[in-house]
C-alpha cells in the first residue's frame, strides 16, 4: 500500500474564503486557477528523507522537459497538471520542498477541499514521478553502494511521468526523431487534450454570447469520428475525406484560439483575479490561522515564504492552461488515425499510440497489472514484462528499454545513434549499430542491475558539461540538446564548452 494513503493531512480543513467561480476555469469544467480556490497537501518523504533532492529528482531525464511538466529553474518548482480519483478531472499542481522539510508540499488549484480518494490519487501520481516508493529508495541507495560518483553528485532518481500510459507514449516519441521534434509532439498531445476536454465539458456555454461562439460550435460538432459501426472496415478509405474537414477547423494557430477565449466577458477579470498573488498569500495564511494547529504539518510562518513567488498567475502556469494534460488512453482511443497523426505530427507513432490506448481500453493490457508484477521485482516478474511488450506493436528494443526504464528496470540500456555518439565521444569506442549492445554491456555491466543508471547518469553529466546545469536552462532552449551540438563547441550565456 501506498505511503500516501497513510499520510493524508486535514487538507480539507484549509478553506478559501470565497466561493465564486472563475468564469475562465469554467473552460476545463470546474474551476482552476481560481486565487482562492486551492489545497494544501503534504507528502513525507519517509525513508527517501536522507537522499531526495527535488532538482535532481527532476531535472535527471529529457522526460522532465516534455510537456505537461514544467521546471521553474528560479523557485524550483515542478507544475504540471493531475487528474483527480475519477481519472478524468484534471487539476493544476505546483511541487516543491521547503529547506530543511521531510515532506514535499503540493499546491492543487482549483478546489478548496478534495476528497481522500483524491488526495490519494494526487499524491500517489507525486511519488511515481518523483520515484518516492520505498522500492524505488532502496534501488537508490543499492546503487550508490556501487558507484560512489553517482553518490557524490546525489544522482539515483530518473524522472518519469505520473502514469505508465504516459511514459509509455513518451517512449514511442524519443524512438527515431530529434528531441525538438519530440518535444513538439508531446505538447501537440496535450494541446488536443485541452481540445477534447474543451468540448467534453461543454466549455462554449461561456462563450454563448460570443460572435466567435459558432466556431467553438463546430469544433465540437466535428471533433470526434462519427463513423457507422459496419464502416468500420473501411476507416482508412474515408480517413482522409473526414480529416479535411477537421483540418480546416484546427488551422486556426494558438494564438488566435487564445485571442477567441479573451473574448469571454470576465476573460480581463480573471486573469487580473489571477494575479493577485497578495490575496492568494492573505487567503492562505487566514485558513491556517483558523485551522487548529495541532493538526497542521505547516504553519503560517512556513507556507509564506514558499508562496514568495510569481504564483499562480505567471507564464508558467498560463502555459500549464493553454495546452492541457497529457490524454489519457480513453481521450485517444477514440480518435482517427489520420487526424491524430496529422494533428500532432506523429507520422507512423499514431497507429502505435492509437493501438496502445485502444488495448487498454479494450482490457486486453491492464497496466495496473503490469506495474504491480514489476513491483515483484524478481527476475520471473522481469521477464513476464520484458516478454509482454516486446508483444506490443510499436515496442521495439530502444522503446522497451526506455519503459522498462521507467517501471524500475535497469538492467537494459536503451540503444541508439545517440549512445554510438557517446560511446564515441567518452570512450573512444568503435561502436556501430550492431556493436553498441555488446559495447555498453562491457563498459557497464559491472554495475549490474543498475547498468541504465550506470550510463545515464554518466551521459547526464556529458550533458551538463556541455550545456550547463539543465535545471537552469530556459525552456525555450530545450530544444538546442540535440546530437550535432553534442559533437561540437556550443557558446552561449547557458552553456559552457568542454
Amino acid at each position: 500500500m501506498m505511503r500516501a494513503e497513510h499520510l493524508i493531512e486535514e487538507d480539507d480543513e484549509r478553506r478559501g474564503l470565497e466561493e465564486e467561480e472563475d468564469e475562465e476555469a469554467q473552460v476545463l469544467g470546474r474551476s482552476f486557477f481560481s486565487s482562492s480556490s486551492f489545497c494544501l497537501l503534504t507528502l513525507p518523504l519517509g525513508l527517501s528523507a536522507s537522499t531526495f533532492c527535488m532538482e535532481k529528482a527532476v531535472c535527471s531525464h529529457g522526460l522532465f522537459m516534455m510537456a505537461p511538466n514544467l521546471w521553474d529553474p528560479s523557485t524550483k518548482t515542478l507544475q504540471r497538471p493531475l487528474r483527480l480519483s475519477d481519472g478524468t478531472t484534471s487539476l493544476p499542481v505546483r511541487i516543491s520542498h521547503p529547506p530543511n522539510f521531510a515532506s514535499l508540499h503540493v499546491i492543487v488549484f482549483g478546489a478548496d477541499s478534495l476528497s481522500l480518494d483524491d488526495r490519494r490519487a494526487v499524491l500517489a501520481q507525486v511519488e511515481r514521478m518523483l520515484r518516492l516508493l520505498d522500492k524505488e529508495e532502496r534501488n537508490v541507495r543499492e546503487f550508490h553502494k556501487i558507484h560512489k560518483a553517482a553518490k557524490e553528485e546525489g544522482f539515483g532518481r530518473v524522472f518519469r511521468s505520473p502514469t505508465l500510459f504516459e511514459d509509455m507514449v513518451k517512449c514511442i516519441l524519443l524512438c527515431n526523431c530529434q528531441w525538438p521534434r519530440t518535444l513538439t509532439m508531446a505538447r501537440a498531445l496535450c494541446e488536443l487534450q485541452f481540445e477534447l476536454k474543451c468540448g467534453s465539458f461543454r466549455c462554449l456555454d461561456a462563450q454563448a454570447d460570443s460572435s466567435d461562439s459558432s466556431f467553438f460550435r463546430a469544433e465540437v460538432d466535428h471533433f470526434l469520428p462519427k463513423m457507422p459501426k459496419e464502416m468500420e472496415s473501411n476507416k482508412k478509405r474515408g480517413a482522409r475525406k473526414v480529416y479535411t474537414s477537421w483540418a480546416s477547423k484546427f488551422a486556426r494557430s494558438e494564438t488566435e484560439l487564445e485571442t477567441n477565449l479573451k473574448l469571454s466577458t470576465n476573460y480581463d477579470q480573471s486573469r487580473q483575479h489571477l494575479q493577485s498573488e497578495g490575496k492568494l498569500k492573505a487567503t492562505i495564511a487566514s485558513s491556517l490561522k483558523e485551522c487548529n494547529s495541532s493538526q497542521l504539518l505547516i504553519t503560517k510562518d512556513e507556507v509564506c515564504p514558499i508562496l514568495d513567488i510569481n504564483f499562480p498567475g505567471d507564464a508558467a502556469f498560463d502555459s500549464i492552461y493553454k495546452i492541457g494534460n497529457f490524454p489519457s488512453p480513453k481521450e485517444i482511443a477514440g480518435l482517427d488515425e489520420d487526424f491524430l497523426a496529422k494533428r500532432c505530427n506523429l507520422g507512423y507513432r499514431a497507429s502505435r499510440i492509437l493501438k496502445l490506448a485502444q488495448n487498454i481500453m479494450a482490457g486486453t493490457l491492464e497496466l495496473r497489472e503490469l506495474e504491480e508484477v514489476c513491483n515483484g521485482a524478481s527476475p520471473s516478474c522481469y521477464d513476464k514484462v520484458v516478454e509482454q511488450l516486446k508483444e506490443m506493436k510499436g515496442f521495439g528494443p530502444f522503446t522497451c528499454a526506455n519503459v522498462l526504464m521507467c517501471m524500475g528496470f535497469y538492467e537494459i540500456i536503451p540503444t541508439d545513434t545517440e549512445t554510438i555518439r557517446h560511446l564515441k565521444q567518452v570512450h573512444a569506442t568503435k561502436s556501430t549499430s550492431k556493436t553498441v549492445q555488446i559495447d555498453v554491456e562491457k563498459i557497464y555491466g559491472k554495475y549490474a542491475p543498475f547498468q541504465f543508471l550506470a550510463y545515464w547518469s554518466e551521459l547526464w553529466h556529458f550533458y551538463e558539461e556541455r550545456f550547463g546545469k539543465l535545471s537552469e536552462m530556459p525552456h525555450s532552449d530545450y530544444q538546442l540538446i540535440t546530437a550535432g551540438n553534442m559533437r561540437t563547441k556550443l557558446i552561449n550565456k547557458w552553456t559552457r564548452t568542454l
